[in-house]
């Protein structure tokens, strides 16, 4: 197993064991301060459990080496893990949207107790433990380039955003106000849905062999050119694959140079470029032979 996938299976199981803690200590709340809202959010933190497991089988098939039936890997894999996250994500945010659309349009339909104090202390605890699970996976996620991680680490956000409704409805209900609850789950449900929209076209970009980002891509080309021998870049084309990169390189040296250290030069670039971007996966680099009268030339399409 990879350094990579060791440290997202650790961060994936702190998840779970954190999500399973706090689901328990949200029901026991919820049922003792009587706070129908605790306890439909304890249900919500539960799920998030079976969400991470999605996580975890996508990031261990992801890791895999290459085979003979995959010869480049198995990297997307982890986006279709993403890809199912995040439509579990949309599911999450409509369904509160939902319940807090129905209790507006239908105020009396149902009449609940009033939830102890109790349950407001829970609502709390949530809200910081689920927040910061969201930045400690969130920055794991960033560390690796793991959509699938990035989308767990938006389901702990969709937790902390519906204990944040939870609360508001609890605190609503005490003070006798409980359309505060409905009115922030509507809003928590737009937060929710575009979340789940960002990480599916994450995913999907790079399903389809989506090019890095104009700083990556700018940052690769100094890092090519900070070699002297290189006069310059004819071509540089990147494609995401999953969590790792493919660039497809382009170099002029001097014409003169023998074959041999034009070869020592293409292969210091190679090493280069991969130990400066580790998410860089395989480069492949054409030498072209550099003509003065092409001095002012730029880049071929």
């Amino acid at each position: 197993m990879s350094n990579q996938t060791s440290t997202a299976m650790r961060v994936s199981s702190v998840s779970i064991a954190a999500n399973l803690l706090l689901s328990a200590g949200k029901l026991a709340a919820g049922l003792l301060a009587r706070s129908g809202a605790m306890v439909s959010d304890a249900v919500h933190s539960a799920s998030d459990v079976f969400s991470t497991v999605i996580v975890m089988v996508g990031v261990k098939v992801s890791g895999k080496a290459a085979d003979r039936e995959h010869p480049y890997g198995h990297e997307r894999m982890e986006c279709v893990a993403a890809i199912v996250l995040a439509a579990v994500l949309l599911a999450t945010g409509l369904l509160i949207g939902w319940q807090g659309a129905r209790h507006l349009l239908f105020p009396g339909e149902e009449a609940l107790p009033v939830p102890g104090a109790l349950a407001l202390v829970a609502a709390l605890v949530s809200i910081a433990v689920k927040e910061a699970m969201f930045w400690y996976t969130r920055r794991y996620a960033r560390q690796l380039g793991s959509a699938a991680l990035m989308a767990d680490a938006w389901h702990h956000r969709s937790d902390a955003m519906s204990s944040v409704g939870a609360l508001i409805g609890i605190a609503g209900a005490r003070m006798g106000l409980p359309i505060l609850d409905p009115l922030a789950s509507v809003v928590i449900c737009a937060f929710i849905v575009k979340a789940a929209f960002d990480i599916f076209m994450e995913a999907v970009n790079k399903l389809v062999d989506h090019s890095c980002d104009a700083e990556t891509e700018a940052a690769i080309r100094a890092c090519v050119l900070n070699h002297g021998e290189v006069r310059r870049v004819d071509l540089l084309r990147t494609r995401e694959f999953g969590s790792r990169v493919y660039i497809e390189l382009e170099i002029s040296l001097d014409a003169e140079l023998s074959l041999g250290a034009a070869h020592g030069i293409a292969e210091s670039v190679h090493d280069d470029v991969e130990r400066t971007f580790p998410q860089v996966k395989h480069i492949m680099i054409h030498v072209n032979p550099f003509i003065k009268s092409d001095e002012n030339g730029g880049e071929r399409e």
